[in-house]
């Protein structure tokens, strides 16, 4: 008579265990990896986005000035040599008064037509050298009436700006101000629906710019009869310094 040993069940349970153990662990594993993609959906979608804007006024202290000289004649090499002649004048006074940024902004040779009787003729010729410039505008009265008795006959425009660190001490604080405004948005939205601002997840700055107030013409029949005077006042105000920013902000 044979004997049976008896079976040993205990690799079999504890292999069954540790499946139980594995799948268990498994599937809270992938909770986990199915869970955060979804909060951070949710938090994502729990946001508030505001764009604020901040301004800031600077006084203007530098005038940019575009003058030049017009010279018409019968003869294109005359004419050309003349408005030569009287640019080198007005150039070389501008550089005496250390003016900054000096630069030609235009040179031009043109003939002039006259039309009698549907018939096109030929009278002359029109050269034109124009400069620009930016001085300090206290002094700008007193060289415009300069440069006309050194041969300008025409001014273009002028405009006013600020200086160089005072626009760019006006662009931090005018972002600044940008900032607090978008903070403030959120805060008076969230707070009329009972929410509270977290933190802000997303921040854009859109920029801050200085543009210029646009060019003042002046008569160029004023100065082509040499009626500019030296104490005529310029005054240039104020210039506007603007930013954005754009925040998301979680809640």
């Amino acid at each position: 008579m044979k004997t049976h040993e008896p079976m040993n069940r205990t690799p079999s349970f504890a292999s069954s265990w540790y499946q139980r153990q594995a799948i268990s662990f498994a599937v809270g594993l992938l909770s986990l990896i199915m869970t955060n993609p979804a909060i951070a959906q949710e938090k994502m979608l729990r946001t508030i986005t505001v764009t604020g804007r901040g301004e800031e006024s600077i006084a203007t202290t530098l005038t940019l000035v575009r003058l030049g000289v017009e010279v018409q004649g019968k003869v294109a090499a005359d004419v050309q040599q003349e408005a030569a002649r009287r640019s080198t004048a007005v150039v070389e006074l501008l550089k005496s008064r250390n003016v900054e940024k000096l630069q030609t902004t235009g040179i031009s040779l043109n003939p002039v037509y006259s039309y009698e009787n549907n018939v096109q003729r030929l009278t002359g010729y029109t050269a034109t050298n124009v400069v620009s410039f930016r001085i300090d505008t206290q002094k700008v009265g007193t060289l415009l009436d300069e440069a006309v008795k050194a041969g300008a006959t025409r001014i273009d425009g002028i405009s006013f700006i600020a200086a160089d660190s005072a626009i760019a001490t006006a662009q931090k604080q005018a972002l600044r101000e940008a900032t607090q405004d978008a903070q403030e948005q959120a805060d008076a939205v969230l707070g009329a629906l009972n929410l509270t601002r977290r933190e802000v997840v997303n921040i854009q700055v859109n920029g801050a710019s200085a543009p210029p107030p646009p060019p003042m013409p002046l008569a160029d029949m004023a100065l082509r009869s040499g009626k500019v005077e030296a104490s005529t006042p310029v005054i240039g105000g104020e210039q506007q310094v603007e930013a954005s920013v754009t925040l998301q902000i979680s809640y």
